[in-house]
């Protein structure tokens, strides 16, 4: 009878047991935690990320800022002084980026450097080379030289211009004849005492002004 009695509360307690198990959750519930599939793809995803990290250039923000200045030359000698200053540049480990001859343009050049300490360097004993011009200047200043754009060429006998680069920069024209084969124009200046014909680079004028009755 005893025995009996002690198998029953050995069941009862069993079956207490039991119930408290399985009323108790099997993993702890944390709100906002990410499952373990959940936490494999982040890793996978991070590691891509520093592999694709190491694989790319440096980006062009880490190039550091540059400038542009003109350099005075003799006229014609040009080419010769960018040779100069290219060679004087690479020697000396400065950093100039470019040296750059505007087409059209005669008696300067212009020197792509870190700062004016660096350009002076660069065109410091030069042969032809005359100095820097006491400012830097706007790459938009030489835009339009620098940039070689295909386009068809509108620019008609008598078509009154303006000049927008080399020594007659700003002056008004007539344009009095057009050879697209050699990229060349005669002009007159409208302002001169007397009209003397001036062989210019068809791209270095802009026309303002047609005369339709001229045409």
């Amino acid at each position: 009878m005893v025995i009996k009695e002690i198998e029953s509360k050995k069941e009862d307690v069993k079956e207490t047991i039991v119930k408290a198990e399985n009323s108790l959750p099997k993993e702890p519930v944390i709100k906002g935690a990410m499952t373990k599939e959940e936490v494999e793809e982040r890793l996978e995803a991070e590691m891509s990320e520093e592999e694709v990290k190491e694989e790319l250039p440096k980006s062009d923000v880490d190039k550091p800022e540059t400038k542009i200045y003109a350099v005075r030359t003799t006229a014609n000698r040009e080419d010769q002084v960018m040779d100069f200053i290219s060679s004087n540049a690479e020697r000396k480990k400065l950093d100039v980026f470019s040296v750059i001859r505007p087409h059209g343009m005669r008696g300067y050049i212009f020197i792509e450097a870190v700062d004016r300490t660096n350009a002076e360097q660069a065109a410091y004993g030069i042969p032809y080379a005359r100095g820097l011009l006491p400012t830097a200047v706007d790459y938009k200043e030489i835009e339009h030289m620098l940039e070689q754009v295909k386009k068809e060429i509108n620019i008609q006998k008598n078509d009154i211009a303006e000049i927008i680069s080399g020594p007659f920069k700003r002056e008004k024209c007539k344009i009095t004849r057009v050879d697209k084969q050699k990229g060349e124009i005669v002009v007159e200046l409208l302002e001169a005492a007397v009209p003397i014909p001036i062989t210019v680079k068809i791209d270095s004028v802009k026309v303002i002004r047609r005369d339709e009755d001229e045409e």
